[in-house]
């Protein structure tokens, strides 16, 4: 049995940043319990001003962009500018990248994983389509209201501006239709932590 866990953003608590660039809503620190040694961490930030990134050394980093005109990263190797239409960016969260702001604030999503704990990743969701790999932990953050459905199990009702997670998904085992009937493209992204050998 798969048992979906709904978090909804306006829910969380707001942590300002200790440099006053922004503030940072966790959503998830997983497992439940692990305080500061957790394996999947998944959050929303206001970014007000530019300024660096915190460095997580042996941390892997999915962000993308969920409202606002954008960002531009800052790495050694050079620029990536990334909008609401960018898909999301996967890097190492030890190269904390200069953040400076395309058109005043942005809202963004990050996903952090241990390096340890197996491979992250974060994609846009598409309506009908299942999430398509085994994955150890799993999660949905949606921008629009959507039904999310597990195999055997009553469709599950995800707000929006929610994040919907489980443990163990089988593949094939969930997929998303629109909450209200019509088939208007969401603005959501799956996010996994696969096991690796």
């Amino acid at each position: 049995m798969t048992t979906i866990h709904v978090i909804e953003l306006a829910k969380t608590t707001p942590q300002p940043w200790r440099n006053g660039g922004g503030v940072t809503r966790e959503l998830l620190a997983w497992p439940a319990g692990s305080g500061g040694d957790w394996l999947v961490r998944v959050s929303v930030a206001d970014i007000d001003r530019d300024g660096p990134f915190s460095p997580f050394p042996g941390v892997q980093r999915c962000f993308t962009v969920l409202e606002g005109a954008g960002v531009v990263l800052g790495f050694a190797g050079g620029d990536t500018q990334l909008t609401p239409d960018s898909p999301p960016l996967a890097f190492d969260g030890a190269d904390a990248p200069g953040c400076r702001l395309l058109g005043g604030s942005t809202r963004d999503l990050n996903l952090m994983a241990r390096q340890t704990a197996g491979l992250a990743r974060m994609w846009p969701a598409t309506l009908g389509d299942p999430l398509p790999t085994p994955a150890r932990w799993c999660g949905l953050y949606t921008r629009s209201p959507l039904t999310l459905t597990a195999r055997g199990e009553t469709p599950c009702h995800i707000p929006a501006h929610s994040l919907a997670w489980c443990d163990n998904a089988e593949p094939g085992e969930w997929r998303l239709a629109p909450a209200d009937g019509s088939s208007s493209t969401p603005r959501a992204w799956w996010l996994s932590l696969q096991a690796t050998a």
